[in-house]
């Protein structure tokens, strides 16, 4: 109690000062008028110095004194001093210690002369009155007080009856009744009811029920009767009491609560005048009850859900069960009111939101808000609540909108001014409201348009110190959004214009909030409310309905039952349609066009189930097989492309989709990128296009849209922009092309492992097809600005992105050709005055210029090594042109302009079209047609162009230092092979290229080596190629054919375009270039032989891969065959022995592997309708007929023929250039410190794509022997398979074989006639050259182990030709073990190298200038010259005179055993067929083992002349590639170079003559 405490100095002071101290404070505190705190103050000040007594610091007589003055100050002052003595009584009588209550007991004894008797006895306890003497005894006192009480309060002296007092309870009614609009206020009438109690005796409690009576009768008087209540004092616990026996009454069952009665009790409650927890109580029904009804309605919901969606067949019985449980359910007595729902709804209607918010609290969520009328209440006011800022913010231009009077109650929610404000109470509210915002669509449209206005001022307002406001806002928006909007959608009527009211401000969302609260929407939202559940079955099973009856000719009807059912609850809707093309997929068309009945928000709602779709982790993406991509997907996918295309949907959050799956490795998604970029930018990725449409892709954008595509996709004008905006908006554009490019190889290395190669191969496609198609889209409709803003440099790319070159350079090219013609541009409007440089010369400028810093970037791509076999100009003007730049197709142009001119003529003819619109497609038909001419024109100047640019930089692309043969395998691996499988104009450009560029006569471009590493060496390229990749390499292969085949069929168009060319020198001269003498430049004839050669590697490689048996390389193989068909097979031997493996596969492949079978039939087919364009071989090149031939003309050479040594000119090439080519390759292996410039000597290169020959002498031999073979090759050719001149021939073939040796001894003498001075500066070098013996041994010729394992086999399938074959497959060298085992390591590693320019990983670079060849080629010499090596050439030439002797009786034997053979052939089967194809494949590659080594040209000289004496089949392999090999070897020779070499081996040739004399003897 004490608030005031007296200061120590006082009381240890009493008497001197404090005293006076105290009652000076009593009198100030009397004084002070503070509405009744001073008493207490005086009370405190009173209670600390009667304390102070108690305690024993103050005599008893000071302190009665100093009180009995404080008496005067104050009348009531005994009763303020008698409260403070009742305190004391309680405290003192509580403690332990007497003295203090005797103390007490004493003060107030004391104290009894002022203070009266009668205060003390009401305020103190009997026992203290009795110490005190006030009283006799304290137990009779007690018994008094109690039966005064109940004398008082018990005994009735009032009516509680009105019949008792009907008079006064009468006057009563008539009071509360009267008129209330005069002066009669509340206080008056209360007078009244005091005087009427008083008068009449009547019951408080009674008078108080019928007030509550009357206002309950008259609710609207509400001020009067609640001031009349609150001033009729009463306890708020009896008002409580009554209004419960009211509620009680109407418990009943069928009774009905009336509204008044809530009314009143709310507003008792709004005024505080009773408690609701108070009253809460009396309500039924219980708060348990209430619980278990709302779960009975979810499980009663569920379970109608489940009958809704489940098959079942109604029975009668089971109808006539339900029938009866309605009867008897109507019959049942009705349930008594919701009371506590009445009262919330009446807290409502007044505004009292703190109750009503309490009484929802206590129930489960939305349960109240169920209720129609508590909804609408509630709706109701969040109207008032809203109404002023909508008025500010929310309502649309020229919307009136209703007037709405404000409640007058003060204590209701104020109304909202600012966003801020929401937050208040309104968001609260509509929280409660959830679901159930559906019953007011007008204030549903308030709350969105409301939301409109805050995302406008949200996005509007950039200010930091607002910024964190703004976003709790933001949250609370979306979470009505969620919790709110779009269940109450759901219960919604199909209400179209809500929907779109919804999209208004749901599209200032960013698509990632959008779609999380669709997520919410479908997944959660609809399992939390009975009513909910029961609406998403209905809508599942209208859904069946209709999609059931969804085809082709009821679009209309059920679009527009879809668009209807779409507007309150599309996630439900698309989610079950969705399902269904997922299985179906013919009802994607239909359920397309059915679709345009939607809203805007449907349409985004839709996107985001699409992604949902495709998303599902519980899908695989795979079929079961893991080869192919599943159904569903690639439903879904083609559904996107369809969708996205033909309706306005927004494509961010797709295709995030996508570079997120892209991100995490996963490629299979990119199937629907490819889609949607097909259906929307009118951009096909195929390889299956037509010649017409390929050359149509060459010209410019109209071209391509017109004739360049298999759909003509017309307007994708709108879809692709479309398109553009998004990937520019979100910038995803070049994320998702480094992304592909970069998966390109993580589908191999990263995702391959455990799939499937087919399935590996499949998505290696997609990834690269979409990659180059979504960069052709963004090419062609990205400005310039945004693309060059977007792509970065190609070293950057490279470098830091580890983008592929061949993607960084597919993106950066229309870079390079904006830059171009916009600095082009520039310069022509810089001097538009000054008239004198011409156009082109400003082009090249501009061209400098911009591909200047690309020459500088690309030197970072590649090892510094190989910029010396190729210019980065070079390289980087390969891959910055494209097909548009190298030709105009003018025939497209001129077809598709005729195409127009026939459609102009079938408008114009046909009367049916009305007039107007014939005008119309007319004028557009017009307008494509002057469009595509000018861009013919602009395509025309721009070639011209540059043409005239590359005509000025030729000179500058290729070194003249490095090696022919070095600069084409650079050239191979680093531009061709990568870009001709990129895409297939890429693949016609890189064979456009070579022309191009021979054409161009470009300076140190060998264009027949080019050629022939292109087609020797195909087995490795198709092996490692996918199955769009071998369409593409096909295409590039055809086209390089397509060039070769022109040459080869025309003499004057061969010597036009070929002869005076750099590119078929056969020498090459360090005097400069002057066009080439006639001798160093390939004659016609011989490029025909050169032509047959690479037809028939190309046999060879295909036979190969078809008998692998390995899918990959069958498939692979049969595709490109395809593809060459128009320029392959030619011949027809080759043809046949392609027919016959291709047969064997459509055999073994039938029911293996289908779509092998498949390949092959089709292939079969095609083949079977070239072949009469076939022609027999000696009409594809000039054939001399041989002697000794007694094979017919159709089993001559080819694969096909079994058991007979390769007679064919081909074979023989392939024996001799490409063995010796082989032997090159090791022997560099073996010598790479001496032999860097060697290579430099490199000749025509064969299938393992390496220089075929390297010595000088070898040279003039093969010359020598060229002449002789090829009367042999013709003979062959000719001479029928059993005439009996045979053996004529033969001897008359030997004779000539010897002439022939002589001949080219003799030029061979006279060529390595050497000074003695030479001679002995060789010797001297010798001993330099030991060091390098040991490196270079071994060189003589060995079979590889694989060739060695062929042989076995087929000479167990073939014992009988055994003794025939041998001779020809026989090495005539003895080897040794070690340098075997040694070879066939270095020949395994060879094979097992799949580039397509395998050879240069063997090869040393051929970096060092021309200068220092003399010296590697001396060092060369002397390791051929070692001792060791001339041991082994007098082994080999004695074993060859014995070997002789026995080779005549083979060749006997050989020659009958073909005759008989040529008569029995065509009876043969298949099975011998097949064992022919190996067997010819085998002699043909051990052919090349008998091709001297080069490792010195003395043994390559003994090789040949052992050869001479050979075989007659040997020798007439020796022949035509002489001259292809020669040529290709002088192609890769300056004349400088020759010389020197010539001078240095003339003087190191002393011993060797003696040796080369020695084994010309032993021929003769």
């Amino acid at each position: 109690m004490a608030t005031l405490i007296l200061p120590g100095e006082w009381i240890k002071n009493w008497e001197k000062s404090g005293k006076h101290e105290f009652v000076q404070l009593c009198k100030e505190l009397t004084e002070k008028t503070d509405h009744g705190s001073e008493i207490r103050d005086i009370q405190a000040a009173l209670y600390e110095l009667c304390w102070q007594v108690v305690q024993g610091n103050l005599k008893l007589d000071l302190v009665t004194s100093v009180l009995g003055d404080m008496m005067e100050l104050r009348e009531d002052m005994p009763s303020i001093l008698a409260d403070v003595f009742s305190i004391l009584d309680l405290e003192t009588g509580a403690l332990e210690e007497k003295n203090k209550r005797d103390h007490y007991t004493q003060l107030v004894g004391a104290c009894l002369i002022f203070v009266p008797e009668a205060i003390l006895k009401e305020r103190l306890d009997p026992e203290t009155l009795e110490s005190l003497g006030l009283i006799k005894q304290a137990l009779q006192f007690n018994q008094k007080i109690v039966k005064i009480k109940t004398k008082l309060f018990y005994k009735q002296q009032k009516f509680n009856l009105l019949r008792e007092e009907n008079e006064g309870y009468a006057k009563l009614i008539t009071e509360l009744g009267q008129d209330l609009s005069g002066n009669i206020t509340s206080h008056l009438v209360l007078e009244s009811i005091k005087s009427l109690i008083g008068c009449f005796n009547l019951d408080p409690n009674r008078v108080l029920d019928i007030i509550l009576e009357v206002y309950e009768s008259r609710s609207d008087q509400d001020e009067f009767f609640l001031s009349l209540i609150k001033s009729y004092m009463c306890e708020p616990l009896t008002l409580c009491h009554i209004l419960g026996f009211k509620f009680k009454f109407y418990q009943e069952p069928n009774e009905e609560t009336p509204k008044s009665l809530y009314h009143i009790a709310a507003a008792l409650l709004h005024h505080n005048l009773i408690e609701l927890e108070d009253l809460y109580v009396h309500l039924m029904p219980l708060d348990a009850n209430i619980v278990e009804e709302h779960k009975r309605d979810i499980s009663e919901a569920k379970q109608i859900a489940r009958k809704l969606v489940m098959v079942v067949l109604p029975s009668e019985k089971s109808e006539d069960k339900e029938k009866d449980k309605e009867k008897e359910e109507e019959k049942n007595e009705k349930p008594p009111d919701n009371q506590k729902l009445g009262l919330l709804e009446a807290l409502l209607r007044i505004g009292d939101w703190h109750h009503a918010q309490s009484i929802m609290d206590q129930m489960p969520s939305f349960y109240a808000s169920s209720h129609k009328a508590i909804a609408l209440a509630l709706c109701q006011l969040v109207h008032l609540t809203v109404e002023p800022l909508y008025r500010r913010a929310g309502l649309p231009k020229g919307a009136r909108g209703c007037v709405l009077h404000p409640l007058r109650n003060k204590r209701a929610p104020r109304p909202a001014e600012s966003f801020e404000d929401l937050r208040r109470d309104t968001f609260s509210m509509l929280g409660y409201l959830g679901p159930h915002l559906s019953h007011d669509p007008i204030l549903f449209a308030k709350i969105v348009r409301l939301g409109k206005a805050f995302m406008k001022e949200h996005q509007s307002d950039g200010r930091a110190d607002v910024k964190d406001k703004m976003d709790t806002l933001l949250s609370c928006f979306l979470s009505i959004a969620d919790q709110v909007l779009l269940p109450s959608l759901s219960l919604m009527e199909c209400n179209a214009c809500m929907s779109e009211e919804l999209w208004g401000l749901f599209k200032l969302f960013p698509y990632q909030h959008r779609y999380r609260l669709y997520g919410q929407w479908k997944n959660e939202t609809y399992s939390s409310h009975p009513l909910l559940v029961k609406v998403k079955a209905q809508t599942v099973e209208r859904a069946k309905y209709i999609m059931k009856r969804l085809t082709k000719e009821n679009v209309k009807q059920s679009g527009r039952q879809i668009g209807k059912l779409s507007h309150s609850n599309p996630t439900i809707l698309f989610d079950y349609m969705l399902s269904q093309i997922q299985w179906y997929d013919n009802l994607i068309v239909p359920v397309v066009d059915s679709l345009k009945y939607l809203t805007s928000l449907n349409y985004d709602v839709l996107a985001y189930c699409i992604i949902e779709a495709l998303a599902n982790p519980e899908k695989e993406k795979m079929k079961h097989d893991d080869t192919t991509i599943s159904s569903w997907l690639q439903s879904l996918a083609s559904l996107c492309g369809a969708v996205f295309r033909k309706y306005p949907i927004e494509l961010a959050g797709l295709l995030q989709y996508v570079t997120n799956q892209l991100k995490a490795g996963k490629s299979f998604d990119l199937l629907i990128l490819k889609e949607v970029v097909q259906k929307m930018a009118g951009i096909e990725i195929t390889d299956e296009m037509t010649s017409e449409q390929l050359e149509a892709m060459t010209g410019g954008e109209q071209l391509k849209a017109e004739g360049g595509y298999f759909g003509q996709i017309r307007n994708t004008k709108k879809s692709s922009q479309r398109l553009k905006d998004v990937l520019l908006d979100h910038e995803l554009a070049l994320p998702l092309c480094l992304l592909m490019a970069q998966q390109r190889n993580g589908v191999v290395f990263l995702e391959g492992g455990e799939k499937h190669l087919k399935l590996v191969g499949h998505l290696y496609d997609q990834c690269h097809d979409t990659l180059v198609q979504f960069g052709g889209f963004l090419a062609s409709n990205l400005s310039t600005e945004d693309y060059i803003k977007r792509v970065p440099s190609i070293d950057i790319l490279c470098n830091q992105f580890h983008t592929p070159h061949d993607a960084a350079f597919f993106l950066s090219r229309p870079m390079y050709a904006h830059q171009i013609l916009s600095k082009y541009d520039e310069l022509k409007k810089a001097e538009k005055g000054n008239r004198q440089q011409p156009k082109v010369h400003k082009y090249v400028a501009a061209c400098e210029q911009v591909m200047t810093p690309v020459h500088e970037a690309v030197v970072s791509l590649h090892p510094a090594r190989v910029w010396d076999d190729l210019r980065p100009q070079f390289y980087a003007t390969f891959w910055s042109l494209t097909m548009y730049d190298l030709a105009v197709p003018h025939s497209a142009y001129e077809r598709e302009v005729n195409k127009l001119k026939a459609q102009i003529k079938a408008i114009e003819e046909n009367p049916e079209i009305p007039l107007n619109k014939k005008k119309k497609e007319k004028e557009r038909c017009t307008a494509l047609q002057e469009k595509l001419q000018e861009e013919e024109k602009k395509q025309l100047e721009h070639v011209q162009r540059v043409l005239h640019r590359l005509k000025l930089e030729k000179d500058n692309w290729l070194l003249a230092k490095s090696t022919k043969n070095e600069t084409i395998t650079k050239f191979l691996q680093l531009c061709l092979f990568p870009r001709c499988i990129f895409s297939s104009i890429d693949a016609v450009y890189c064979a456009r290229f070579v022309e191009l560029v021979h054409q161009q006569k470009t300076p140190n471009f060998c264009t027949l080596l080019c050629y022939d590493r292109v087609f020797s060496a195909i087995i490795y390229t198709v092996a490692s190629c996918t199955e769009n990749e071998s369409h593409r390499y096909g295409r590039f292969l055809c086209c390089m054919l397509e060039t070769v085949t022109r040459w080869h069929s025309d003499r004057a168009v061969y010597e036009k375009e070929c002869v005076n060319y750099p590119g078929f020198l056969t020498i090459f001269r360090a005097t400069g270039f002057d066009g080439g003498n006639k001798a160093d430049q390939l004659d016609y004839e011989n490029f025909r032989h050169v032509v047959h050669k690479w037809h028939y590697m190309l046999t060879k490689a295909s036979v190969h891969c078809l008998e692998t048996g390995d899918y990959t390389h069958i498939r692979n193989i049969l595709i490109v065959l395809t593809k060459i068909l128009p320029c392959y097979p030619k011949v027809l031997n080759l043809g046949q022995a392609l027919e016959c493996r291709v047969h064997k596969i459509c055999l073994e492949e039938k029911d293996k592997r289908p779509d092998l079978y498949a390949l092959a039939m089709g292939y079969s087919g095609r083949l079977k309708s070239q072949k009469v364009h076939m022609v027999p071989e000696n009409e594809f090149h000039h054939k001399e007929q041989p002697a000794r031939s007694a094979t017919p003309a159709n089993q001559q050479n080819g694969p096909g023929s079994t058991g007979k040594p390769a007679t064919s000119t081909s074979k023989t090439e392939e024996g001799t250039s490409e063995d010796s080519d082989r032997g090159k390759d090791k022997s560099q292996g073996n010598t790479k410190p001496v032999n860097k410039a060697n290579s430099a000597a490199a000749k025509v290169t064969t299938s393992n794509g390496n220089g075929a020959l390297n010595s000088t002498k070898a040279v003039k031999e093969r010359d020598d022997k060229e002449k002789s073979g090829k009367e042999k090759k013709e003979k062959k050719e000719k001479t029928p398979g059993s005439t009996p001149e045979t053996k004529a021939e033969n001897r008359r073939e030997k004779q000539r074989d010897e002439r022939a040796g002589k001949e080219e001894r003799a030029a061979r003498e006279g060529k390595e006639k050497t000074p003695k001075a030479d001679r002995e500066k060789v010797k001297a070098e010798e001993k330099n050259s030991k060091d390098d013996k040991a490196k270079a041994g071994n060189g003589e010729p060995v079979e590889p182990s694989r060739d060695r394992d062929a042989v076995k086999e087929s000479k167990s399938k073939e014992k009988g030709d055994r003794s025939a074959v041998a001779g020809s497959l026989k090495s005539p060298v003895p080897r040794s073990e070690s340098a075997e085992s040694e070879r066939d390591h270095k020949r395994r590693k060879l094979d097992s190298h799949s580039s397509p320019s395998h050879s240069s990983s063997v090869k040393d670079n051929s970096n060092e200038p021309k200068e220092s060849t003399s010296k590697h080629h001396i060092n060369y010499n002397s390791v051929a010259r070692s001792k060791s090596r001339e041991r082994e050439m007098e082994k080999k030439d004695s074993d060859n005179t014995q070997g002789r002797s026995k080779e005549k009786k083979e060749e006997k034997d050989r020659k009958d055993r073909k005759r008989d053979h040529a008569v029995s052939d065509r009876e043969t089967s298949q099975e011998s067929k097949r064992k022919k194809d190996e067997n010819g494949t085998n002699s043909s590659k051990n052919s090349k083992s008998t091709s001297p080594s080069c490792d010195s040209p003395l043994l390559a000289e003994k090789e040949k002349s052992k050869r001479s004496k050979s075989s007659s089949k040997e020798k007439a392999e020796s022949v035509k590639p002489e001259r292809t090999s020669s040529g290709g070897k002088k192609e890769s020779r300056h004349d400088k170079e020759k010389s020197e070499k010539k001078e240095k081996r003339d003087s190191s040739g002393g011993k060797e003559e003696k040796k080369h004399h020695k084994s010309s003897d032993k021929h003769r």
